[in-house]
């Protein structure tokens, strides 16, 4: 299992992966390091374990606001997809009304023809 140093406010910390996610881990820990060094331009100095929480409470309502944002999205889909198919079922109905309706007008022509010829 590989080891991977991720650097967060100046100091490395040693972290085991899967094989392969060495990369993914680093750019997860550089995105933690980011949040702790806006907070500390913001906080000033406050302990590490503080800022590391702070920095995990940030991330973790970013993630919220991303899931909440999911799940509309997916709702909305739902709703697109619903409709389609309502529309196309509306749509289906039309066209089948429409030909039945093409059909009776061609035997009423057609029953006009035949009473002319006579």
């Amino acid at each position: 299992m590989p080891l991977v140093n991720v650097l967060v406010n100046g100091r490395a910390f040693t972290v085991a992966c899967d094989e392969g996610e060495e990369e993914h881990l680093k750019e997860l820990g550089a995105h933690v390091d980011k949040k702790v060094r806006e907070l500390l331009e913001s906080v000033g100095q406050v302990g590490d374990l503080r800022l590391l929480l702070m920095a995990a409470l940030l991330i973790a309502d970013e993630h919220h606001d991303v899931a909440t944002q999911l799940t509309a999205a997916r709702q909305e889909l739902s709703a697109l997809k619903s409709a389609e198919n309502s529309w196309n079922t509306d749509r289906e109905a039309a066209e089948r009304v429409a030909a039945d309706a093409l059909e009776n007008a061609a035997k009423t022509v057609e029953q006009i023809a035949a009473s002319l010829a006579h």
